[in-house]
């Protein structure tokens, strides 16, 4: 007998959180989502791209053990599935005939009852799968799953311009569904609606675009999922940096699929989007590495400020560890920033002063400095000083030391290599100096959600109030060497984000010595960059997977 159409499909999106290489602990979650969704009436469970792996699995594709324990898995899943619950759509690496391909199964009745391969394979900016994978050997046709013809393209098959949304509602396609690993930067959101769109006027089939959550090392994933009916309207959206699975119920129309039900979350503004980005990369880097506690220090200047509120959000007051490491050039008022931040926050606050161990270098040295004048070498010592403390912290506790450099200073090397550059992860890598400025008084105002520190003002105003300075010198402020941070960060967002040349950056009001300045000190601290703690994507183009420029590099814009 020919199984009759079903009218009424009730889809169950997985926006969940999987840990790359904890195949079981993956395999886990996708039991517990399956169950939540058959308690809601779902026919289908839709998981995100390579889901039983963990995205993106990088290298550990190469390993045939790894590759084949996550086929094992997906079997083991696709057994339970005989218990008349939902059918299931999970991504997962799968070595055949044609190589190892970024794939999804379907699941149904107890049995693997389809596979389909990623054709379109990424390779640029923080995408490296030409490099792991082999793309499928040919367009997918539509799935049948109970009588619903389904087509399921994977992620960059709907970005890129292989037409294989066209070509599936050519072949009978119903329904799109899209498992994606789509990894946040600024704006991401309202990109990919804008992508999807596209892909639903050529195709005319609403697609229902299922994105992963969480950190993985640099990227984080912030969920977001949501559809579009086939006359683009927005047909459901879930909430972003939020694990939720939601069931949403689809109707048979004479001509097409529409969406009756699901749910409609507002999406964050800029800020507390950037926030929430650093806030759950912070928190799985520590979390899903193992780290008990988080050690930092805390200058009574903003960035550290910043991350310290990061890190008891993340974490829990608990859990973070501020140490203040004053020197001969150390305010008064940093040390009271300093102090009344940590109490704000709530963790733990220590004092431990670098005047021995700086002297004890410098006398070390002495000899060999005899007859030089003091400068940025005696300077550094400092900030050595405070990175060595730092280490010897983590070390004896066990601590992850969270550094603090924001991008502005990572991109003209206004850092000091085994000093301010020490530590494990940086969660404010990817934002500018004013970025930081705006996030702090973001967070003054409001506690995010799943937030776990206090209230309130958690960043004094007088650390907002004062001009920035690393306190190595007496009255030293960083606009003695550098422009104001207004000019100096759209400098760098032409030369970094826009790939600009000096002659546009100069057209749009800069004076061309300052711009050649800035970007002789952006090439020649590459080498200072490439041994950087890992720091959460923010922009859309960061240091590390991003932005890959030689270190040895005698280049320079004439314009």
């Amino acid at each position: 007998m020919t199984q009759a159409a079903p009218d009424i499909l009730r889809i169950a999106v997985a926006q969940l959180n999987p840990t790359v290489g904890d195949i079981p602990g993956n395999l886990a979650k996708a039991r517990v989502a399956r169950a939540e969704a058959a308690r809601q009436g779902a026919d289908l469970v839709l998981f995100t791209e390579l889901f039983i792996a963990g995205y993106p699995p990088e290298d550990l594709v190469l390993k045939p053990a790894f590759v084949a324990a996550c086929e094992k898995a997906v079997r083991e899943l696709a057994a339970e599935t005989a218990d008349g619950g939902p059918g299931v759509i999970i991504g997962t690496p799968l070595k055949r005939e044609s190589g190892v391909h970024n794939a999804v199964m379907v699941l149904d009745d107890g049995k693997v009852i389809a596979e389909r391969y990623k054709v379109d394979l990424p390779n640029y900016g923080e995408f490296d799968e030409k490099r792991v994978f082999q793309a499928g050997p040919s367009m997918p046709g539509p799935v049948n799953f109970r009588g619903v013809r389904i087509g399921i393209p994977v992620c960059e098959d709907i970005w890129g311009k292989l037409d294989v949304c066209e070509t599936l509602a050519e072949s009978g396609a119903e329904i799109l569904l899209v498992p994606n690993g789509s990894p946040y930067y600024r704006g991401k959101v309202e990109v990919r609606q804008q992508v999807v769109i596209v892909q639903v006027i050529e195709s005319g089939l609403p697609i229902v675009y299922a994105n992963m959550l969480g950190g993985q090392d640099e990227l984080v994933f912030d969920g977001a999922s949501f559809a579009i009916q086939a006359d683009k309207s927005l047909a459901f959206q879930m909430s972003q940096f939020e694990e939720a699975v939601a069931v949403t119920t689809w109707r048979r129309t004479e001509d097409e699929w529409v969406c009756s039900d699901g749910p409609m979350a507002i999406i964050p503004e800029k800020e507390e989007a950037d926030y929430r980005a650093c806030m759950l990369g912070l928190r799985d880097y520590v979390n899903k590495n193992g780290f008990r506690t988080v050690v930092l220090g805390l200058s009574g200047g903003v960035d550290s400020a910043l991350c310290a509120a990061l890190a008891v959000d993340a974490l829990g007051e608990e859990r973070v560890r501020a140490v203040m490491m004053p020197y001969r050039y150390t305010s008064k008022e940093s040390l009271r920033d300093a102090e009344d931040c940590a109490r704000a926050l709530g963790c733990r606050y220590d004092i431990v002063p670098i005047g021995e161990p700086v002297e004890g270098f410098l006398n070390a040295l002495g000899q060999l400095f005899e007859g030089t004048e003091q400068g940025i070498t005696e300077e550094n010592l400092q900030s050595r000083a405070r990175g060595t403390l730092l280490m010897a912290i983590s070390n004896k506790f066990g601590s992850m030391v969270v550094t603090t450099g924001n991008k502005s200073e990572m991109s003209v090397g206004y850092a000091t290599l085994y000093g301010d550059m020490n530590g494990g992860f940086n969660p404010i890598k990817d934002l500018y100096k004013m970025q930081v400025y705006a996030l702090c008084r973001w967070r003054n105002e409001h506690v995010p959600p799943a937030a776990l520190g206090p209230s309130g003002e958690v960043i004094p105003v007088s650390i907002l109030d004062k001009a920035p300075s690393a306190e190595l010198r007496e009255n030293q402020t960083d606009q003695d060497s550098l422009p104001p941070y207004p000019v100096l960060d759209d400098i760098l967002e032409c030369l970094v984000e826009n790939e600009m040349g000096v002659d546009e950056i100069v057209a749009r009001g800069h004076d061309r010595d300052l711009v050649h300045r800035v970007e002789h000190l952006l090439y020649v601290a590459e080498y200072k960059r490439r041994q950087a703690a890992p720091g959460v994507k923010i922009t859309k183009k960061n240091f590390g997977r991003d932005r890959r420029y030689p270190i040895t590099n005698k280049f320079r814009d004439r314009g």
